[in-house]
């Protein structure tokens, strides 16, 4: 096997293991199902805005916007941010939803940032929460499937996402904050983007739930050009939540 064979064999070994002994068993399927149940009709599919509290911030959520306060994995992934040094990066939030990691990034010192999101209620909502937060003049809200409204150059020091945790048809906008369509269609591009985006030595980082399909996704990470390393972790009742750190590989281990 090849140098970038085996490492993407070791990405993925490693966030299959995750996974192990969880994902797959019946119990944690039926959770999680009845999670997104939970989610999508009491909470993305909602009509009516609603002010919330998480992380420091002050947000506005739209309907079909995951809320912070209720899918803590923002709200922690946010802290996370907060805690590092950005002082004059340039970011780039995939999916920002609320923006509330968008948010983080600039109070992080973040001399930029931009928010992206496919879901044009999630656009509107960052670009307030943003002057709410008297965050706007260092954050841009812009639509975009992914990265791809932005041109392939290397522009930021720090690319963040909370993706769709998991596989499966999502059956309107609202659901694509939960589903990311049929072997995560809808983010297989996302890493390849990342890197002809990213400047040398720049740094994705990236949330993943326990139920993830950590072993696929550690392949498209691999498959990207990336070398990833859990970077923190955090558990609640139904789920662990992950936060991987991801670098561009050596050239000797890029994919073939």
């Amino acid at each position: 096997m090849t140098e970038a064979g085996l490492t993407r064999s070791r990405i993925a070994a490693t966030l299959s293991a995750e996974s192990h002994g969880n994902r797959d068993s019946l119990g944690s399927r039926l959770v999680a199902d009845f999670v997104h149940f939970f989610a999508y009709h009491f909470v993305l599919a909602r009509g009516g805005h609603r002010n919330v509290s998480a992380a420091g911030f002050r947000l506005e959520v739209a309907p079909t916007v995951f809320d912070p306060r209720i899918f803590r994995v923002s709200e922690f992934f946010a802290r996370f941010v907060l805690a590092l040094d950005l002082r004059g990066k340039r970011v780039a939030d995939v999916g920002t939803g609320t923006g509330i990691l968008a948010l983080a990034a600039a109070r992080a010192g973040a001399s930029e940032v931009v928010a992206l999101d496919i879901n044009p209620a999630a656009v509107r909502a960052a670009e307030q929460n943003a002057a709410r937060n008297h965050l706007a003049e260092r954050i841009v809200a812009v639509q975009s499937d992914l990265l791809a409204a932005l041109p392939p150059r290397p522009t930021f020091d720090v690319i963040i996402s909370d993706p769709p945790p998991f596989p499966g048809e999502p059956r309107d906008m609202a659901d694509r904050a939960w589903h990311a369509g049929p072997g995560y269609r809808d983010v297989v591009n996302l890493f390849a983007q990342a890197k002809s985006r990213l400047v040398p030595g720049g740094v994705m980082y990236l949330s993943l739930s326990h139920h993830s399909d950590l072993k696929l996704l550690g392949k498209l990470i691999a498959d990207g050009g990336f070398q990833s390393r859990l970077a923190a972790e955090h558990s609640i009742w139904i789920d662990r939540l992950l936060l991987f750190e991801l670098r561009q590989a050596a050239a000797n281990e890029q994919p073939a």
